[in-house]
């Protein structure tokens, strides 16, 4: 059977190589073609994750179950010329996210169903998380880790259910089978657990008191966790957990950044040293500098989760766009793409997914926050017909204009500095993606 490229990551960190990788937490096909373009370039792997309630067995809200999901990435690889053996899929936050209001029986069967189909459409580094609590369970005291290791062992044993017939029908192939097994079968599944584990999508409030977990508590929670997995008869399926959910002190919010700071998260990265074959995950990477990025994968967070900021810059790009647009086009009889307007209108008409951050404060509105919030809740509504309409105008719209490389330099800079270089080319969508591997530049920083 294949090794996983992840476990080879844990295999350099033992030599004392620096080695991390950055875990792509989206569906936007502008930033997985980017992440893609990238991992060609770097010859590194692509880690792609669809989160729970981004994508399940009933569509979640990007209308994709997981084996369209992982169609809709193979694609866009093949598109890219990236080889589906350098592309990983991970499943995160699977568990009853979606389903923290039923009672743990109607969960948790909703939750196995979930892992198995995430599993079944050939995703390979699964995160587990039971954290949350679910109807029934007792509000007036923590959730403790033997509740949420024992939820977690029951997914971990359909998952090990689901690679078994997985195996059998597609990963045991002889010498002669695609580049992307090498004949070797496909990789069993490793795991990511947890019990702390922030919520997805960032803090719903600007709150710096994040609280870093302590060695007592990673310990104790790993711990947890081999007992229910032993209990479960799942000792092969822990030889395969390479990582832990952990607050290493990292967080974002609408306006705020919490900063990585390694002295208050010595102890427990120190606390690695008990456990040569994990790692940490950290959640909430948006936003850090790439030298605490660095500084993360130096301390072992060697999995960095990241997904508002890509798109955040996406929004940048399209803005600015937009702002080209309305200064050269404006008043020439053409119609234009008002994307901005389009998009406050789509968010206006459906406020579920940013009512409950962005509020009008003494510092900004909510009309501000829903353009430039850290947040970037407008994530869920490019997708929208009139909003991906918009989108489409645009880039048209640039790409048949001639545009100064000066209006280029006021609105997008670092992108004219590219082009100047001869780095890039002018095309709305190539720009675009470039300022999506800002961003991304500085995650390769801190894993390579």
């Amino acid at each position: 059977m294949a090794r996983h490229p992840l476990e080879g990551i844990i295999e350099k960190r033992k030599t004392g190589e620096n080695a991390g990788i950055y875990s792509v937490c989206s569906a936007n096909r502008f930033v997985i073609e980017a992440a893609m373009e990238r991992a060609l370039d770097t010859g590194t792997f692509a880690l792609i994750e669809a989160t729970a309630n981004q994508v399940n067995q009933f569509g979640g809200y990007t209308g994709m179950t997981p084996a369209g999901f992982a169609a809709f990435v193979y694609d866009i690889a093949e598109g890219t010329g990236l080889p589906r053996h350098r592309v990983i899929l991970g499943g995160d936050h699977l568990g009853p996210l979606v389903w923290q209001n039923e009672p743990e029986a109607y969960a948790m069967e909703k939750s196995l169903e979930l892992v198995r189909a995430f599993v079944s459409a050939g995703f390979s580094k699964i995160h587990i998380d039971t954290s949350m609590m679910l109807a029934g369970d007792d509000r007036t005291v923590k959730l403790s880790d033997e509740v949420i290791a024992r939820r977690a062992a029951i997914l971990a044993g359909a998952s090990e259910e689901a690679f078994a017939l997985f195996d059998a029908q597609h990963g045991r192939l002889s010498a002669s089978g695609p580049p992307e097994t090498n004949g070797e079968g496909a990789p069993a599944p490793v795991y990511v657990i947890g019990s702390e584990v922030p919520v997805p999508g960032g803090a719903q409030e600007n709150d710096e008191g994040v609280s870093v977990t302590t060695a007592e508590q990673f310990e104790a929670t790993f711990s947890a966790f081999e007992r229910a997995f032993m209990a479960a008869g799942l000792t092969d399926a822990f030889g395969r957990v390479i990582g832990v959910v952990v607050q290493p002190g990292v967080e974002f919010s609408d306006e705020g950044v919490t900063p990585y700071d390694r002295g208050r998260a010595a102890g427990l990265c120190a606390s690695l040293k008990n456990h040569p074959g994990i790692v940490f995950e950290g959640h909430s990477t948006d936003y850090q500098t790439r030298a605490c990025l660095r500084r993360m994968v130096e301390d072992g967070i060697a999995i960095l989760k990241v997904g508002p900021a890509f798109t955040y810059a996406l929004r940048q790009a399209l803005f600015a766009l937009n702002d080209i647009e309305n200064e050269l086009l404006a008043g020439k009889g053409m119609i234009l793409s008002r994307f901005r307007e389009a998009l406050d209108e789509a968010m206006l008409s459906d406020p579920r997914y940013w009512e409950k951050y962005y509020h009008d404060d003494a510092h900004s509105s909510a009309a501000v926050k829903r353009r430039y919030s850290y947040s970037d809740r407008c994530r869920y509504y490019l997708p929208e017909k009139g909003v991906e309409g918009a989108i489409g105008t645009l880039l048209s719209n640039i790409d048949g204009a001639h545009v100064p490389l000066s209006v280029l330099e006021q609105y997008m800079p670092i992108q004219y500095t590219h082009i100047r270089e001869g780095k890039l080319r002018m095309d709305a969508r190539t720009i675009i993606k470039d300022r999506v591997k800002d961003y991304i530049d500085d995650y390769l920083f801190a894993v390579m």
